[in-house]
C-alpha cells in the first residue's frame, strides 16, 4: 500500500510546484489541492499514515497528516515527529492539524515553549496563540507580553513569526491588553515591511490588530 501511494505521489510531481515550494523551504513538488484529493479518497488510515511518515518524504508526510487520527498519537510520538519535521509546511500542518486536536496539546505547549531549539519553541508559541483565542483562562497574558517584548525582535524567523502571531491575537481578542500589544508592535517593528499582496492583511501586528478589530466592530 505504501508503495502504491508513493508511486501515485510521484506521478503528481510538478517541477514548477517544486520550484515555488523550494523558495519557502519545502522540498516537494505536489500541488496541495491534488494531495488533499488523494487524502479524501484514502480517508482515515492511521497505520498507513505512520508508514508514510517513516518514509521521510515531504509529500508523503503531508499526506500522512491528512489521513491520520490525531488522538491516536502518544505524547512522546508527537514530540519526536515535531523534531523530525524538517519542512516548514510539515511543521505547520503537524501543529495545526494534529497536535491542536491531541489530548497532549497543553503538555506539549508548555514543554515546547521552553525548548532551546527555536523551531520547536515556535510550535509552543503557535499553541499558545491558539489558547489566547480559544481558551485563555489560566494564561498570564501580561507575562506573555513581557516575553514577547524582550525576545521577539531578535528571535529566529519561525519563532519570531509565532511570537508575533501571539502578540496580534492578544491585541485582537483582549481589549484590556490591546494598547500594550499595539505599543510593542510599533516599537519593535517586526514584519513591518513584510510584502503583503493586495487584499491581504499585513502580519505587522499593529496593522493586523487594527484590521481585525475593525471587522469585529463592523460586524
Amino acid at each position: 500500500m505504501v508503495g502504491d501511494v508513493m508511486a501515485e505521489l510521484a506521478t503528481l510531481e510538478d517541477t514548477r510546484v517544486r520550484e515555488a515550494n523550494g523558495k519557502r523551504g519545502d522540498d516537494h513538488g505536489v500541488n496541495l489541492g491534488r494531495l488533499r484529493a488523494v487524502a479524501k479518497r484514502l480517508k482515515s488510515q492511521h497505520e498507513l499514515a505512520r508508514l508514510l511518515w517513516e518514509t521521510d518524504d515531504t509529500a508523503a508526510r503531508l499526506l500522512a497528516l491528512l489521513i491520520c487520527r490525531p488522538k491516536a498519537f502518544g505524547r512522546d510520538e508527537l514530540d519526536t515527529m515535531l523534531r523530525q519535521a524538517r519542512a516548514p509546511k510539515v511543521h505547520d500542518w503537524l501543529v495545526n492539524y494534529v497536535v491542536k486536536k491531541s489530548p497532549h496539546a497543553e503538555e506539549l505547549r508548555l514543554a515546547w515553549s521552553a525548548d532551546p531549539d527555536p523551531v520547536v519553541a515556535s510550535a509552543g508559541w503557535a499553541l499558545t496563540a491558539e489558547r489566547v483565542v480559544k481558551t485563555p483562562e489560566g494564561l498570564d497574558l501580561t507575562r506573555l507580553l513581557d516575553v514577547i517584548e524582550t525576545e521577539m525582535k531578535d528571535a529566529p524567523d519561525r519563532l519570531q513569526w509565532a511570537m508575533n502571531t501571539c502578540l496580534a491575537q492578544i491585541g485582537i481578542e483582549h481589549p484590556e491588553h490591546r494598547a500594550r500589544a499595539l505599543g510593542i508592535g510599533e516599537r519593535l517593528e517586526v514584519l513591518k515591511d513584510y510584502p503583503t499582496p493586495p487584499g491581504c492583511t499585513s502580519p505587522f501586528a499593529p496593522a493586523w490588530i487594527g484590521e481585525m478589530v475593525r471587522r469585529k466592530v463592523e460586524g
